[in-house]
């Protein structure tokens, strides 16, 4: 079982390398989002407790305008819940980015975007309280931790 772990660890190590995308350190147990701007990102699966407060981290700082709280969004973004993994939702998938103002949004959002540039690549750690609370929605369970992968490609 141990070479089996041990071919296994090689192997991704060997894997991670190729190619050009790169995937954004991972540190407070925090999941592991790829870097390869234009494309949809592959969010590694989350581990350990969720953070109980809202964490934002930029993985691609963009340079372009800034989100206020006040901004139209236009982003690509991708929805994993914390507890099981599992992938919910991808404006990549359908080919075509979200638009709407954050004050339309749930306060994770309204809170952890602003000061986002556009062609950055933020994620989004948010806890319950800040998302869906104890009444979840649609294929959000209850008291759900929501990570996010945004990427910013207008603002108005």
């Amino acid at each position: 079982m141990k070479k089996v772990l041990a071919l296994f660890a090689v192997c991704t190590l060997l894997l991670t390398g190729c190619g050009d995308k790169e995937v954004s350190a991972s540190s407070d147990n925090l999941p592991t989002v790829t870097t390869n701007q234009g494309e949809a990102p592959t969010i590694g699966a989350p581990a350990g407790n969720p953070p109980t407060t809202l964490v934002t981290k930029d993985i691609i700082v963009g340079n372009g305008a800034e989100a206020l709280p006040t901004s139209t969004m236009t982003v690509h973004y991708t929805l994993m819940t914390w507890s099981n993994g599992q992938l919910i939702e991808s404006s990549w998938n359908g080919g075509s980015p979200a638009t709407f103002p954050l004050a339309n949004v749930i306060v994770g959002w309204q809170q952890g975007i602003p000061g986002m540039k556009v062609g950055g690549r933020r994620l989004l750690v948010i806890p319950p309280d800040l998302g869906y609370g104890a009444q979840g929605g649609g294929p959000i369970g209850p008291n759900e931790t929501l990570i996010f992968v945004v990427d910013a490609i207008g603002v108005a």
